[in-house]
């Protein structure tokens, strides 16, 4: 399945780069709100806030629509609220605790963008995303503990993108858009990512 994608991804890539009228190369980076969507995750109220960080290009076809294809760094994860119950090596039952779930990525998006006026663009397309860390540490009010959870993850993530971006005569660019999951990224339920971001970057 990793093979079949990752070579669809590089096909099109090519396909649309030959067909291409210009093509111009940038650098992103900004902040992830970042949380969970699915079974059992009501309790990770809590958004993570992080960053996101890499390199794009834009493939221009006409003055209305491009093809956007970035390798991005993003770290996503969940934050929740709990009381520690049933764990007395750790700390005394009652006792409130905070677990902050960090997953990082390399993201491959593949966004489509079509301009409704100049500068101003409507943005979509899928992203296909590596997992590469993950960790939970727990918090609670005399100590803190780390684990490492990345066997506890699925090793690759499959989702859509939706935005929306503007991009100024000097290359300067600010973009907001939202990742829906549409893979689980555990064995065990119905856990999708869900992020929000807000970026700014420079086309060379």
């Amino acid at each position: 399945m990793k093979k079949i994608l990752c070579l669809t991804f590089a096909a099109l890539g090519f396909v649309f780069t030959s067909q291409a009228q210009e093509v111009q190369f940038g650098a992103k980076a900004g902040v992830n709100f970042a949380d969970l969507n699915g079974d059992n995750t009501s309790d990770s109220d809590e958004m993570r806030t992080s960053f996101h960080v890499g390199g794009i290009a834009e493939i221009k076809f006409s003055e209305k629509f491009s093809l956007q294809p970035e390798l991005m760094f993003s770290s996503q994860g969940y934050k929740m609220d709990f009381t520690f119950d049933g764990m007395q090596d750790i700390a005394p039952d009652g006792t409130k605790g905070n677990l902050t779930s960090r997953l990082n990525y390399i993201n491959l998006p593949v966004m489509a963008k079509y301009y409704i006026i100049k500068g101003l663009s409507l943005e979509a397309g899928p992203q296909l995303g590596f997992l590469v860390f993950a960790k939970d540490e727990i918090e609670f009010p005399d100590n803190s503990l780390e684990f490492d959870v990345k066997d506890d993850y699925k090793k690759l993530d499959f989702g859509l993108n939706f935005g929306l971006g503007y991009k100024l005569d000097n290359g300067v660019f600010f973009n907001g858009r939202y990742n829906m999951g549409l893979t689980e990224i555990v064995d065990y339920g119905d856990v999708k990512n869900g992020v929000f971001q807000l970026s700014a970057g420079f086309m060379f």
